[in-house]
């Protein structure tokens, strides 16, 4: 039951949208598209797995210790029940598949194939997920910082030891595939490499999305000292590549400032992206902002939320 304070911030959020589409009918329409697909969409978040064939650096999963805080689900019978109870009970159609590496195990990707409509899985791309049974899966690839970059911050294997050519070991994995698209996470290091290296991913039949690299290791994550050129850059390659680049520009403006002109910063306290079953976002659930409806995100043991 949504509080008052959620009932009232949402008519307010719904007046300015109408206002802010008024004078566009286009827009409007194309919105009210979004909108009745929106509402028939439920997400949640499955760690598949703890494991993972490398260790890339910031990598939160690892760096907080997550692998070792439950002990995943391998019997298929018991995670195949477990997802029939979150279509039947929770009405979740739409899962996002992270780890660990999801690939590592493709049968247990089947299951999520077999009983929810919308499959996305999250992966490094070092090992290609099969084609005969995963046509219609979205593959979301990681790749960080772009050029030399890459293989810097990713390409470590479990052991620590450093290799090379993990993102020409992707592009050769997913050439072609309707399936890819990259998760560019920019940071202002990797400034001059974002060109080359989104004309790469163009050339090789792929699109992307912009993300950003927080610096782990650092005392604030997300402080830059080139932040406006990094955005004038991602801006610019958008333009040179507006049917490669998905993000708006829009988005990639308020992804790099974390400045929309909603008045607000982004973070928790405006971050619908929170598990509505945990007991820490209680406070966060009544605060007025935006949540995703029966969203997750179910540990590799599919009992912690």
């Amino acid at each position: 039951m949504k509080s008052e304070l959620r009932k009232a911030r949402s008519r307010e959020r719904v007046a300015r949208v109408q206002a802010l589409t008024a004078d566009d009918p286009v827009l409007g329409a194309r919105l009210n598209r979004i909108l009745t697909h929106a509402r028939n969409v439920r997400v949640t978040e499955y760690h598949l797995t703890n494991a993972c064939n490398i260790r890339c650096k910031g990598c939160w999963f690892f760096e907080y210790g997550h692998d070792t805080a439950t002990r995943e689900v391998k019997d298929l019978a018991t995670l195949e029940s477990f997802l029939i109870d979150e279509t039947k009970r929770r009405r979740v159609n739409a899962a996002l598949v992270i780890g660990g590496e999801p690939t590592l195990f493709p049968d247990r990707l089947r299951l999520f194939v077999k009983h929810l409509r919308y499959v996305t899985v999250s992966s490094n791309g070092l090992r290609r997920l099969p084609w005969d049974g995963f046509e219609d899966v979205n593959v979301m690839l990681t790749l960080f910082g772009g050029g030399k970059l890459d293989d810097e911050l990713r390409a470590i294997k479990p052991s620590g030891r450093q290799f090379t050519g993990l993102f020409e070991t992707v592009l050769e994995n997913y050439h072609q595939d309707p399936r890819a698209n990259f998760v560019y996470a920019l940071t202002e290091d990797g400034i001059e490499y974002i060109e080359e290296t989104v004309r790469r991913i163009a050339a090789n039949g792929n699109r992307l999305s912009f993300n950003f690299y927080s610096k782990y290791g650092t005392d604030d994550p997300t402080a830059q000292a080139h932040q406006d050129a990094l955005l004038a850059e991602a801006l610019r390659v958008k333009a040179l590549y507006p049917d490669v680049v998905l993000s708006h520009p829009y988005y990639i403006e308020a992804m790099i400032t974390g400045r929309t002109h909603w008045g607000a910063d982004f973070g928790y306290d405006v971050c619908p992206s929170i598990s509505i079953d945990h007991p820490d976002h209680a406070e966060r659930l009544e605060n007025g902002n935006p949540v995703l409806p029966f969203f997750n995100t179910w540990a590799a043991d599919l009992k912690t939320v």
